[in-house]
């Protein structure tokens, strides 16, 4: 049972990314889904989360109206589509996956991760 990250690399500030997080002995639907990321001397913080129950949808400030949650059930796959990237937003992202019904920012709810994977925002 594993969440694989994947998706990440170097673009140039203004640019796009889709990060995706696949399922490996795991129905994703069967969980909420959240990325958090990590940036350089920061504490990992969650930036956004889609719901089990009713696919509802949470972004953090710092990335609401820029990044897109979302997910494909038949690729078992949840996805993050980031636009107008900032160098701010450099940091190693990780997909979770929790039992919980709604979005939760408390790590200790997300029983599944990712690996990470890096996006650096960058001229």
């Amino acid at each position: 049972v594993q969440l694989q990250a994947s998706g990440g690399g170097l673009v140039q500030p203004g640019g796009s990314l889709r990060l995706s997080c696949a399922g490996s002995g795991l129905t994703l639907p069967s969980y909420t889904i959240a990325w958090f990321r990590q940036a350089p001397g920061k504490e990992r913080e969650v930036i956004s989360c889609i719901t089990r129950i009713g696919g509802y949808t949470d972004y953090a400030d710092s990335v609401k109206a820029r990044f897109t949650i979302s997910r494909d059930r038949a690729k078992n796959t949840a996805y993050l589509q980031m636009n107008s990237l900032k160098p701010e937003d450099t940091a190693i992202y990780y997909c979770a996956a929790a039992a919980r019904g709604v979005c939760t920012r408390d790590e200790v709810n997300y029983r599944y991760w990712g690996q990470g994977t890096l996006v650096t925002v960058s001229s």
